[in-house]
């Protein structure tokens, strides 16, 4: 995020934000990217142009916060009974959304509109977030886990990696090499 957004704001900010959000997913969806301006969303949410360039800077920064929103994960990974289950089902789940249109769309535009890196690494956290919550059923069934640096690095780097500059023939069977590589390559009965 930019500096003008780090804290999350209330009342009038928090409706402005809402219903500039709103309107640039709208019109992203009805007109596509390319014909997206400052203005034109200004209009759509019921706000002047100068609101947009005050707290967002320019297209491209608000474009960022947008997408950022949008990979924030809506529910906590579902649990499957084991640490393995659950890493395989989050992993390919993760490479599904990142790799669909909309989630390469969301990606490029965090990056692209994000001079100082906050963006990325509210991203990482997010994958963060979920991992640690897969690592703590893990820590609560008493089964052995992997720290969240080491989970970061073998799962979510490699996946980021291939989606920005490698996306051929990303599946879900490439999601799963990656949580049985984690495992040292043991099957799954072999924890």
């Amino acid at each position: 995020m930019s500096t003008r957004q780090r804290a999350r704001p209330g009342g009038r900010s928090a409706r402005v934000q809402v219903s500039v959000h709103t309107a640039v997913r709208e019109l992203l969806e009805e007109r596509g990217r390319d014909a997206l301006t400052v203005p034109l969303v200004a209009q759509r949410a019921g706000v002047t142009p100068s609101t947009i360039y005050r707290r967002w800077g320019n297209l491209q920064e608000l474009l960022s916060d947008v997408a950022v929103e949008r990979l924030r994960p809506d529910t906590a990974p579902e649990d499957h009974g084991d640490l393995r289950s659950d890493l395989t089902a989050w992993a390919e789940q993760f490479l599904d959304e990142m790799t669909s249109p909309s989630g390469r769309a969301y990606i490029r535009d965090a990056l692209l509109g994000d001079p100082d890196g906050n963006n990325a690494g509210q991203c990482s956290a997010y994958a963060a977030e979920q991992i640690n919550v897969i690592l703590a059923r893990a820590a609560d069934r008493e089964e052995h886990g992997f720290d969240i640096e080491t989970a970061m690095d073998r799962i979510v780097a490699p996946m980021m990696y291939r989606i920005l500059f490698r996306p051929a023939g990303l599946d879900a069977a490439y999601a799963h090499r990656l949580v049985t590589e984690l495992f040292g390559g043991r099957g799954k009965g072999e924890q």
